[in-house]
């Protein structure tokens, strides 16, 4: 019961009684007592009218608690004839418009942050007070190549590889360059927000694989182009002056003509040598826009498992085939992808060396055409992982880098996402997935 319904019981017994008195006294006096009991009515009346009057503010209070508690920031009280009231309903109605426009200027601002966050191309990955998955924009989606439905209630370890290892070791506002899925280059950053009152962390994904690609590129294709051209231009003089030169061998003994002809031999085929070697960097360089026709690429895989069927049968090496039955024909350049094909099986070669197998499979893979390459040789340590696809980068004693280098430079010209990483233990494995997209390349007839 409330405060003002137990002073309006009280009123009602007082005078219940007062007027139970005065019938007792003044019952043979009518006129008095009509007077008198007029009198109690008045005064329960005034005194029921005084309750109202005092107990406004706290019915005020009492309906605008209410009223917060319940969300309702639209309604507002109107004023009364009452100046002490007024000034009370005032307040409040100051109070709900500011804590209204707060509210309307707060939901904007995270309507509007949510829409940045969902169509930024950078990832942003929350986590709860636990330190586990909550949400993932999009952006995370797509560089970590993972659902957030999947992702959720997960801890970082679930990242597993050298992401994870580096997200354990960040440190407050740090920032870290990882290598990700064999080739993509990701700069992530350790971050912390306030979430009612407690720290939270988030951690922000930037996508930085073309642009590390692009600005070694140019750098390379730069200077690739001035090596060649002073190469070029001083091996072919020099080739030509060792071979005018040997038409003195004739002036020469007998007995030393044969060192003479033979060394001014070993000249011109060093330096023929290097031009090729020179050539081989200029290639990659100078490779042409792919130029796209529909190409199966089932017969394509069959001429180059004819190709390397020799080699493994004398290095002891078997090679499994999977391959879907009626898949599509794919928009390549077929000599380019061939070239690509080519390169990556030499390499899966050249890592088991003897004795191992080579699984080249080719089907849908979540309604995308996937083909994978898959060799025995070992799998991909960490620390060559981290620098795969760095261009010319290779982890053979003798290697030039130029067959990997190559590789993504096709690939990329094409448009195609690509991955190279350890898919068990001792075991590496080439991802191509032919996304109907072909940035820098040109449409040709049908062939």
């Amino acid at each position: 019961m409330s405060l003002r319904a137990r002073f309006l019981l009280y009123l009602a017994l007082v005078h219940l009684v007062f007027v139970a008195v005065a019938w007792i006294v003044l019952r043979q006096q009518r006129l008095w007592l009509i007077l008198v009991e007029v009198f109690f009515a008045l005064s329960f009346g005034f005194g029921w009218w005084l309750t109202r009057r005092l107990s406004e503010p706290a019915d005020i209070l009492r309906t605008g608690v209410e009223l917060l508690s319940s969300g309702d920031l639209m309604s507002r009280f109107r004023e009364t004839p009452q100046p002490e009231v007024n000034r009370l309903i005032r307040l409040y109605n100051r109070m709900v418009d500011h804590l209204r426009d707060e509210r309307a200027a707060n939901q904007e601002q995270d309507s509007l942050l949510r829409r940045l966050i969902a169509l930024s191309p950078s990832g942003v990955v929350q986590l709860d007070f636990d330190g586990r998955i909550q949400s993932m924009n999009p952006g995370a989606c797509e560089i970590l190549g993972v659902t957030e439905a999947s992702a959720r209630g997960q801890g970082l370890e679930w990242f597993g590889g050298a992401l994870a290892r580096e997200i354990e070791g960040l440190g407050e506002g740090e920032a870290r360059l990882v290598t990700i899925r064999g080739r993509r280059k990701v700069r992530c950053r350790r971050l912390s927000f306030m979430d009612r009152g407690f720290s939270r962390t988030c951690l922000m994904l930037e996508e930085l694989t073309k642009e590390l690609h692009a600005s070694e590129k140019a750098a390379y294709e730069k200077l690739i182009r001035t090596m060649s051209h002073e190469v070029n231009n001083t091996s072919g003089a020099v080739i030509s002056l060792l071979e005018s030169c040997l038409a003195y061998g004739r002036q020469i003994g007998t007995s030393d003509r044969a060192d003479f002809e033979s060394g001014l031999g070993v000249a011109v085929a060093r330096t023929r040598h290097m031009n090729e070697f020179m050539k081989s960097f200029a290639d990659v360089v100078r490779l042409p826009a792919p130029v796209l026709r529909p190409v199966a690429l089932e017969d394509l895989l069959r001429d180059v498992a004819r190709l390397f069927s020799p080699e493994c049968e004398q290095r002891r090496i078997a090679w499994h085939s999977r391959i879907e039955a009626g898949l599509r024909p794919v928009r390549v350049d077929r000599g380019q992808m061939e070239q690509a094909l080519v390169n990556i099986v030499r390499n899966a070669i050249e890592a088991i060396r003897e004795d191992g197998e080579i699984v080249v499979s080719l089907g849908m893979d979540q309604g995308v055409l996937t083909l994978r390459v898959e060799d025995s040789g070992g799998g991909i340590s960490p620390e060559v992982a981290a620098r795969l696809f760095t261009s010319f980068f290779s982890s053979k004693p003798n290697g030039q880098g130029i067959g990997l280098t190559l590789v993504q430079e096709i690939l990329i010209a094409h448009g195609l996402d690509y991955s190279l990483e350890t898919v068990a233990p001792g075991r590496a494995g080439f991802r191509i997935r032919f996304v109907e997209t072909t940035p820098g390349s040109r449409s040709a007839g049908p062939a």
